[in-house]
């Protein structure tokens, strides 16, 4: 919800890395379980290692930017799919421990609404890691190695969605115990930041990680059967569903374990921010709304606008999220 062309602006004045730093490897500990973890996505309690490298400097804005690479906790049938590719945006000459984030991208996965909300943040001070989600760029096993299918995060084949969000809430898990064990970071004031697809996967990763104390949610939201039932599109594909023995109170049913509205009583638990366009034509405005209303009404912001008008908001929407991660009014002078 992020205008391109200022993200394009901060992101030419990325020049590549010419310092001294060779990439190394930390030992990370295992995520802490417990029965307040959803079954669905408890890791395994072993320690991983993550390998880090600095790729960027952003100058004008103090920030540095590394590559930073771990196993996914998910061993799928794709190999290349299996390692955890994301990106560190670390402030430069930070002493103290910080407030940090974990940002997840929109559903094109190109990063411009991502990495540009990690600039912006990492320019205010902020530490933020942004995440590949399984399937999406380096993670995409080329069409040979995936028996000439063009493999997606989601598709129409719901058991690989459903393991897919699996697999990205788990690694979303890890990436949070990486961040946590990170000097520059308070491992207590940690937030998960989503906008539209990547809002559903913070929610859970939000509802499942202990170490997540916050979330902002953004053109998301909850109870996705019936807020999209009366979508224009569902006019079409709900038969086709029924069809196949499919209906909607069995769809329900079916996608009810990756919908952010099962977890509400877990969310209640955080520091909410839901930030929401009134005239949303992809995610229905009713969607968040309901999840808003189940997780005990905190705070909503919203915009008169469409989805992908939401982006004329994005320095209002951006505000609201350096306030709600460093619980700090905004600097006077914004980028």
């Amino acid at each position: 919800m992020f205008p391109p062309a200022a993200w394009a602006a901060l992101l030419a004045g990325f020049v590549p890395s010419a310092g001294p730093d060779a990439p190394h490897a930390d030992a990370v500990p295992a995520p802490a379980d417990s029965d307040k973890v959803p079954e669905r996505f408890r890791l395994p309690a072993v320690p991983f290692r993550a390998e880090m490298a600095k790729t960027h400097d952003l100058p004008g804005s103090a920030v540095e930017v590394f590559a930073v690479q771990f196993p996914s906790a998910v061993e799928s049938p794709h190999g290349v799919n299996n390692t955890v590719h994301a990106e560190y945006f670390r402030p430069k000459g930070v002493t103290d421990r910080r407030p940090a984030a974990v940002v997840f991208d929109i559903l094109d996965g190109a990063g411009v609404v991502s990495r540009g909300q990690a600039v912006w943040l990492a320019a205010q001070g902020v530490p933020v890691v942004c995440v590949t989600l399984p399937y999406y760029g380096p993670r995409r096993p080329s069409l040979a190695d995936a028996g000439g299918q063009k493999l997606r995060f989601l598709s129409p084949d719901i058991p690989a969605s459903l393991a897919n969000v699996r697999q990205g809430v788990l690694d979303g898990r890890r990436v949070v115990a990486w961040l946590a064990n990170r000097p520059e970071v308070d491992p207590d004031r940690l937030t998960v930041v989503g906008t539209s697809l990547g809002s559903f996967v913070a929610a859970l990763v939000a509802a499942a990680e202990p170490k997540v104390s916050a979330a902002c949610l953004l053109l998301g939201g909850g109870g996705l059967v019936d807020a999209f039932a009366t979508h224009p599109l569902a006019a079409t594909v709900l038969p086709l569903l029924a069809l196949v023995g499919l209906t909607k109170d069995a769809l329900k049913t079916t996608i009810a374990p990756v919908d952010p509205l099962t977890y509400a009583d877990l969310l209640k638990t955080k520091r909410l921010l839901m930030i929401g366009a009134s005239r949303d034509d992809v995610v229905p405005p009713v969607a968040l709304t309901r999840l808003w209303e189940a997780t005990g009404k905190p705070k909503i912001v919203w915009y008169d606008a469409t989805h992908v008008g939401a982006a004329g908001f994005g320095f209002a929407a951006m505000r609201e999220i350096y306030e709600h991660v460093t619980g700090r009014p905004t600097v006077a002078a914004q980028p």
